[in-house]
């Protein structure tokens, strides 16, 4: 049985680029087939109309929708056309979305909120398209060692395990804190742990900086130094995160959970071992 899941992106996180790319990291699953559609960086209503009427089209089992800020009209009317059409939904959005929590849950859908998931410093004087792919490279290797991601294509793998079984599946209602992350990475030594911990929280402040700088301090020259700190945050919080990743190498304990072509997701630890699935 083939699994259809659908992506439907408004505007941008940190988790969205490669979230799809997490349930089949080598092009090989068999039981999964997947169509993302995007509005880019614009999240209006008009392109939140259009996206939705062109997944509901696909007919997919389930879909996954990330944006910026769930509040906004533009998430709030994708929220709407998929609960009108039938289709089982999980919203991953960041920490602003918490406030749409009861929304959510009201309309039968499902969330995981990613604290660490924190707002880019837009502001002209200091955001380019160069400074933008780095602050979403940091982010990325923040919320990938941390057990963030782990987290969010576990709970995915559940939901399509559940529809191959023919069951109605629990969609997930989540906020994914500094410690479920880190529990979720699967640490072996303290020290990689606190050291990824210290990164998703200090990711997770960068937003109280981004904020200020782009919604609350009026005069240029200091929002644009508030969100360039916000950056420098972030910069330090990746390389956090690649130290913890770099201990748990030296002892050969990384935690690997790669999926078999059947879906089953394996497991190893040591770098010259074959992945196992579960009960091997």
């Amino acid at each position: 049985m083939v699994i259809k899941i659908g992506f439907v992106k408004i505007g941008n996180i940190g988790s969205a680029p490669i979230l799809e790319l997490l349930l089949d990291e080598r092009a090989e699953r068999e039981d999964i087939d997947v169509r993302v559609v995007t509005s880019g960086a614009k999240m209006g209503v008009d392109q939140a109309e259009e996206i939705s009427k062109k997944m509901v089209d696909y007919k997919p089992n389930f879909v996954v929708t990330t944006s910026p800020n769930a509040t906004l009209p533009g998430p709030s009317k994708i929220r709407e056309i998929l609960k009108e059409a039938g289709i089982p939904l999980i919203v991953i959005s960041d920490s602003p979305a918490k406030k749409a929590i009861k929304q959510i849950e009201d309309m039968g859908q499902g969330y995981i909120i990613v604290e660490a998931d924190s707002m880019i410093g837009a502001r002209k004087e200091f955001l380019d398209p160069v400074e933008m792919a780095l602050f979403n490279a940091d982010l990325i290797k923040v919320l990938s060692i941390t057990g963030a991601f782990s987290i969010i294509y576990t709970e995915m793998d559940k939901l399509i395990n559940a529809f191959k079984k023919g069951e109605t599946p629990a969609l997930p209602r989540i906020v994914i804190d500094k410690e479920r992350a880190i529990n979720a990475a699967g640490f072996q030594n303290p020290y990689a742990r606190v050291k990824a911990m210290a990164a998703y929280e200090i990711a997770r402040r960068v937003a109280d900086l981004s904020v200020e700088g782009c919604f609350m301090v009026k005069e240029w020259e200091r929002y644009t130094a508030l969100v360039a700190a916000a950056h420098e945050m972030m910069r330090t919080a990746s390389i956090l995160a690649d130290e913890a990743r770099e201990i748990e190498k030296n002892s050969d304990a990384v935690l690997r959970m790669p999926h078999h072509s059947d879906g089953t997701v394996m497991q190893k630890r040591k770098l010259i071992e074959k992945p196992r699935k579960p009960g091997e």
